[in-house]
């Protein structure tokens, strides 16, 4: 297969799974039988869509500006504690025990405290998106530092680089794959948390309306939610996957060069 062909075949394939996906889930509702209430068919879902397209709209915006609030905050505070620990040894054996230990209690069961501190609303649907986007950034972040080789610290400095120079230009850069990795794997959990909040302390946002929905038993307008929800996620994933392709090229040089020649 060549290399154009290839690139073809990798731009249309999510869009033909996502198409038999949704054949093979319309054509067992149908031919099961199965009750709306229990498992919708995806033309009910987009009927519910439609009908509903308003509203959904706004809980949407609503939820995408909290989401991107909560990561924006996230990413801010997720670079600096990175750049934190991964420059000195001692911060990061002293810190990331404690960043480990955060990061493995539920953060649902952090929303009823920051409901109490933030009330309820958009504050702490924010702050439940910055806690659980924070994480994977200054983890990556400090990896990136963290691996830069002693020996090419070492001739630098013999040759006159500070400190400084070796973060921002080896340090940094070295770490700008790992940054964007971090980013497409927070942005997702960003949404997570938003609807969390949304289904617990919050009268807008996708996961308020499908609460709503779920008490009146509107089960295919559950589902609409649900898709809006995963529409959003990827567009934002495949967002951060251009930038990456675009600042971080040298670092898929490797992978591209295998695609080319056939590998």
């Amino acid at each position: 297969m060549t290399s154009k062909n290839r690139r073809r075949l990798e731009t249309f394939i999510p869009w033909i799974v996502v198409i038999v996906l949704l054949a093979v889930w319309q054509t067992a509702v149908v031919a099961f039988d199965i009750k709306p209430f229990i498992l919708p068919s995806p033309s009910a879902i987009l009927a519910a869509f439609i009908e509903s397209r308003g509203p959904i709209l706004q809980h949407a915006m609503f939820t995408l500006s909290s989401t991107m609030a909560g990561f924006a905050l996230g990413v801010a505070f997720g670079v600096g504690l990175g750049v934190v620990i991964g420059s000195s040894r001692l911060v990061y054996g002293g810190l990331y025990p404690v960043l480990i230990g955060f990061n493995s209690i539920p953060k649902v069961a952090i929303v009823p405290l920051l409901v109490l501190w933030l009330g309820i609303g958009q504050p702490t649907a924010i702050a439940t998106a910055f806690l659980l986007s924070f994480f994977p950034i200054a983890v990556n972040i400090a990896t990136g530092l963290a691996t830069v080789e002693p020996e090419l610290e070492d001739v630098l400095l013999s040759l006159g680089a500070s400190k400084t120079d070796l973060l921002l230009k080896v340090g940094l850069p070295r770490a700008l794959p790992y940054f964007f990795a971090s980013l497409k794997v927070s942005i997702t959990l960003a949404f997570i948390g938003t609807v969390i909040s949304e289904t617990i302390a919050s009268n807008d946002g996708i996961g308020y309306l499908m609460m709503q929905a779920s008490s009146q038993f509107r089960i295919p307008l559950m589902f609409a939610g649900v898709f809006v929800i995963a529409i959003m996620g990827i567009v934002t994933y495949a967002i951060f996957a251009f930038i990456e392709r675009r600042m971080t090229g040298w670092a898929m040089r490797g992978r591209d060069m295998q695609v080319a020649s056939g590998g």
